[in-house]
């Protein structure tokens, strides 16, 4: 696999064909008799067979090797690492907050970096996900990864990374975000001038990520199809002792291989790995009065069974102007049936004061109160509302209709902020019936 240029291909859950070599995508069928060069044709399906077409996800991968020349799994002991539902502890309605995730002193890769914050749902009946962050300094070289649990949402927020996988390689930095489908095989190492990454992951159980619908937005807002990006073939033929990594059903397994499994020299198919740059994403927000819902801010969602509540919604909260008239323009003290798990990727969040660090993160779960801690209100009820553009802030969250349960390794981690809940502790009261 080359790595001096990458290309892409455009287009959210486009049907692409590509090939590494010419001649190598089979016309008219997909599994012909014998495929050219020799390869073998592989389905790789991320829907049911039988869902209607504009649902429909599969690939076709013509490989070196078939998926199924490896030996048999073994159980494999990874430490940190959650998957729902949880037999304890039980969910907790206080509001949590931790500190970024330190960068290993040991050699650490991808895999062995994973801590498991807080999931919710039940990836068994494909419900819910997982939110996980990571921090690594070691390229996976002769280990690679997949997970049958669920997609992969991945929010860099420190380094690049060089997400080297089955139908192509995606190099993605601090203000883009990488999906990785269901089952996809892959490898995580750090681009050229990183040290050291570290940022944040969703893995969602539930249906594939999707744009969602504009309604009155009309056709131009939020994020546009053509600026996702899809690789395009890229394969090694390598042999050697290799390892594969397999999450799944809550269980992490391991099986050797004795070639590299990014052996794809030709692919065709709407489901496949993609990557976006957030700033690209076309801001929404008020030009009158009021500080509008989230939702203006969805950048991609998975549906669930209820219409118009999502199993999950990555939300970002970009650089934008702030115009709203006489408003009080954080977001305003609330209590939401959606449970929160946000993240901070640089600058600093306007709701927050201090103790919000990029790489860390926080948790509102259903209908526990929050909003500015004290000081923010007290400047922003004061602030004189002209024009501000708030300019260096890029802060996300996971949200979802299932409550997340936070993982023991999360309630017991160093990096917990034990005292989060006295931010607001100052805020007293105004009310004087004398002074309308």
């Amino acid at each position: 696999m080359t790595t001096e240029t990458l290309e892409y291909q455009s287009g959210f859950r486009n049907h692409f064909s590509t090939e590494a070599l010419p001649g190598a995508l089979p016309i008219g069928q997909n599994s012909p008799q014998r495929c050219a060069y020799g390869l073998y044709a592989e389905q790789y399906t991320g829907s049911a067979f039988t869902a209607p077409r504009h649902q429909n996800l599969r690939s076709w991968l013509y490989r070196i090797r078939p998926s199924v020349v490896q030996s048999a799994y073994r159980p494999l002991a990874v430490e940190g690492v959650a998957t729902a539902p949880l037999a304890k502890p039980a969910a907790d309605p206080n509001q949590m907050r931790w500190d970024p995730l330190p960068v290993p002193a040991e050699p650490t890769d991808f895999v062995d970096g994973l801590l498991s914050i807080a999931v919710n749902g039940d990836a068994g009946t494909q419900a819910g996900c997982g939110v996980h962050v990571y921090a690594f300094n070691r390229d996976m070289t002769e280990r690679f990864f997949y997970n049958a649990d669920g997609e992969l949402l991945i929010v860099p927020q420190l380094g690049t990374l060089r997400l080297r996988t089955e139908l192509g390689e995606l190099q993605v930095k601090g203000g883009e975000i990488a999906v990785i489908p269901r089952g996809i095989k892959f490898q995580v190492r750090l681009a050229e001038g990183s040290d050291a990454a570290r940022g944040y992951i969703c893995e969602n159980y539930g249906s594939p990520l999707e744009l969602p619908g504009l309604g009155p937005i009309g056709a131009n807002g939020l994020a546009n199809p053509r600026d996702f990006q899809s690789p395009v073939a890229s394969y090694e033929d390598l042999e050697g002792e290799y390892e594969l990594v397999a999450k799944f059903s809550g269980r992490f397994w391991v099986t050797q291989l004795d070639h590299s499994p990014l052996d794809v020299v030709a692919w065709h198919g709407n489901y496949a790995p993609y990557k976006y740059d957030l700033a690209h994403f076309n801001t929404i927000n008020t030009v009158s009065f009021d500080h509008p819902d989230p939702s203006i801010f969805t950048v991609l969602t998975s549906a669930s069974d209820t219409p118009g509540m999502a199993n999950l919604d990555f939300v970002i909260f970009p650089p934008r102007w702030m115009v709203a008239e006489n408003t009080f323009r954080p977001p305003y003290f609330h209590r939401n049936l959606m449970s929160e798990f946000m993240g901070l990727i640089h600058g600093e969040y306007d709701a927050k004061a201090e103790g919000f660090l990029p790489g860390g993160a926080s948790l509102h779960n259903c209908m526990s109160p929050h909003g500015p801690d004290a000081d923010t209100f007290e400047k922003a009820s004061n602030a004189e509302l002209a024009p501000q553009h708030q300019g260096d802030t890029l802060a996300f969250m996971f949200e979802s209709r299932y409550v997340y349960h936070p993982t023991e390794a999360a309630l017991d981690a160093e990096i917990r902020q034990r005292d989060y809940v006295d931010v607001w502790s100052t805020l007293r009261s105004h009310f004087d019936p004398e002074q309308p």
